[in-house]
């Protein structure tokens, strides 16, 4: 994480994390949920919270432990992801499927948003419904991306429009949410979370478009995972969706090679620089990034560093390179 201030959100929420008790029978379940919330990551997703919290004036406290809600939730789906997706390590560890077995890996996500729940109403309770209402909606909207994710693999070719809704369902809604709930708690207009909400979806877009160009052109010891997945599950990230439109004779010669495993992703990752692909990626994640520094100015709040904060924050989601 780029900035000081979002580390010491991302402290407090390991804290937190930290004093839940998962010494509970059977150790079966609880095990890997331990394990899970030890991988460690960002906290992303509870530092927005938190940040949208303060952003208002609101009292970060307040927003805990709906933040680590949002946390908790978020892995969830990292879990099941990682069934659906086949993979065998997540931040570099092994994912829960692989390191037990796959049936304790889809308890353990089934366990995660019972306890999102339980985290996110300790809200105060005339905001809870307002809190609930927003985060229900979320979550059906991350089932519905992840479907949305599943169709493009076997699906007709997609397009750039619905890519961009596959990945707010899937990625941005809850970067969007997590601002939004802590706008709520901090006291904000129903406009200005509404612009917060706004600036999530759009720094999400761009934060998925980055991922989806990492897992072809990052640095495989820096991501985490293994390089070109998209490619070799035949998903339909931007750059697929470019270099088709791009070159549609080159991605047919391409396709009709039938290419496997690492000698596919140096052709495909070949192919997306030499058509204009990757440029084209670039460029429309930097038009998302704009949007979003749009949004954010638009929402307002009281604490200026925060607003900074969140500006570069945004920034360093778009250009990451892990």
């Amino acid at each position: 994480m780029s900035t000081s201030l979002f580390k010491r959100y991302a402290t407090k929420v390991d804290n937190t994390l930290a004093r839940q008790d998962f010494d509970h029978d059977p150790p079966e379940l609880y095990a890997p949920i331990d394990y899970v919330l030890k991988l460690g990551g960002k906290r992303l997703r509870p530092a927005l919270c938190l940040a949208a919290c303060e952003l208002y004036g609101g009292e970060l406290e307040e927003a805990m432990l709906p933040a680590v809600g949002l946390e908790l939730f978020h892995n969830f789906s990292l879990v099941h992801d990682d069934i659906m997706d086949r993979a065998d390590k997540r931040r570099g560890k092994p994912t829960v499927h692989t390191k037990w077995d796959q049936n304790r890996a889809l308890l353990t996500g089934d366990a995660l948003p019972v306890q999102a729940y339980q985290s996110l109403s300790k809200v105060k309770t005339p905001l809870l419904p307002r809190v609930m209402k927003v985060f229900n909606q979320t979550a059906m909207e991350l089932c519905e991306g992840q479907q949305l994710d599943i169709n493009f693999e076997t699906g007709q070719p997609a397009t750039e429009q619905e890519y961009l809704e596959m990945i707010t369902l899937k990625t941005a809604v809850l970067l969007g949410c997590s601002l939004r709930v802590g706008a709520i708690i901090g006291g904000a207009t129903p406009s200005q979370a509404e612009h917060l909400y706004q600036f999530g979806l759009a720094a999400g877009q761009a934060f998925q478009v980055q991922d989806d160009w990492l897992d072809a052109f990052g640095d495989q010891q820096k991501v985490g995972k293994q390089a070109g997945g998209d490619i070799l599950q035949d998903k339909q990230p931007l750059l697929v969706i470019y270099a088709r439109q791009l070159d549609p004779d080159g991605w047919k010669a391409l396709r009709e090679q039938a290419l496997q495993g690492e000698e596919k992703v140096a052709a495909y990752t070949r192919f997306f620089h030499e058509s204009g692909a990757r440029k084209q990626a670039e460029q429309r994640r930097e038009a998302l990034l704009e949007e979003a520094h749009k949004e954010l100015k638009a929402a307002g709040g009281s604490d200026d560093d925060i607003r900074e904060h969140l500006a570069q924050f945004a920034t360093w989601l778009a250009r990451r390179d892990r």
